[in-house]
């Protein structure tokens, strides 16, 4: 007679909790609250009549039952995401499932996926621009491999912005990222013409908000320390949650934006923008792709991911 199994919402938040010895962090992980995890603690601790913790003010410590139990589970889910795998590997072999970041989405992906469909007409690509989830809890380790696990469990790729920081997880750095002024010819000539960094105090500063949003460290404040400049206002000026918004304010001339040129290539490369200074200020993060475990089993998301490769050498060189 089969064993009748706990919930299994039950089972992942004490793995989760037991695993990092934290409530908190578990939720973080799993994208939900910490009092909705601890009711699955203490409804697993009634389903199966033992005790699972010993609670303390600030800390959680394992009974000697959880202990012993906690590889096994560890190992079960293991073999229930491989399974999975394995059963997504199968189905929709032409299908494609793409997540990005908006901005990434829009100014890099797309101005270029037309070459990548050229190339592989058989293949049915879905891109799917997501949100990633920032607040006070929401930055660091835990909450990248929280935003990883939740991407991919519907996509084949996840492609973000960050430092790619995802043990258990098939990541690849794609794209290394720098930071420098850019803005519209226009502001290149007039009265106050952008021929030093200190020309900068006459114009309006747009702010891309990505680095403060994920680094607390904004674009401007990193590149102006740079170049050596002290005595220019960074917080003044309209500010951008998303890259792409910004590069428009920048295209209209409303000011001088500090982003990032590869996310403005094609116009960078057409003059519609113009980067005036040389320096660059190279950033700690990048874009990087991630997928399951057998992801390139599957011919269209080994396809997609040498095509990324790719068209990310195309872009260095």
């Amino acid at each position: 007679m089969p064993v009748r199994l706990p919930p299994l919402n039950s089972l992942k938040a004490f793995e989760a909790a037991a695993r990092h010895l934290s409530v908190k962090k578990a939720a973080i992980e799993l994208n939900v609250t910490s009092a909705a995890v601890s009711h699955q603690i203490r409804t697993l601790e009634d389903y199966l009549g033992v005790q699972l913790f010993h609670r303390y003010n600030r800390a959680l410590e394992l009974t000697d039952v959880a202990k012993a139990a906690l590889p096994k589970l560890g190992e079960g889910f293991d073999c229930m995401a491989q399974a999975v795998a394995l059963l997504r590997s199968q189905q929709n072999g032409g299908a494609l499932t793409v997540s990005a970041a908006p901005s990434f989405a829009s100014r890099w992906l797309m101005p270029r996926l037309h070459r990548f469909i050229a190339a592989h007409p058989e293949i049915d690509v879905r891109i799917s621009a997501r949100m990633r989830r920032v607040s006070v809890d929401g930055k660091g380790d835990v909450a990248e491999r929280a935003t990883v696990e939740a991407w991919l469990a519907d996509s084949d790729v996840a492609i973000l912005y960050g430092r790619g920081n995802v043990p258990g997880i098939q990541v690849e750095r794609l794209i290394d990222l720098s930071i420098t002024p850019i803005c519209s010819p226009k502001l290149l000539t007039g009265e106050h013409p952008l021929k030093t960094p200190e020309d900068l105090k006459h114009h309006l500063l747009l702010h891309d908000d990505t680095g403060e949003l994920y680094d607390n460290e904004p674009f401007w404040g990193r590149w102006l320390h740079a170049a050596g400049v002290t005595d220019i206002e960074t917080n003044k000026g309209p500010h951008f949650s998303h890259a792409v918004l910004a590069f428009e304010a920048a295209i209209d001339a409303v000011g001088v934006l500090a982003s990032m040129p590869a996310l403005a290539a094609e116009e960078l490369a057409s003059g519609k923008l113009v980067a005036p200074f040389d320096l660059l200020v190279k950033l700690p993060d990048g874009y990087y792709m991630a997928c399951g475990d057998h992801a390139d089993e599957r011919p269209s998301v080994a396809a997609f991911r040498g095509w990324l490769r790719e068209e990310a050498a195309r872009l260095t060189a």
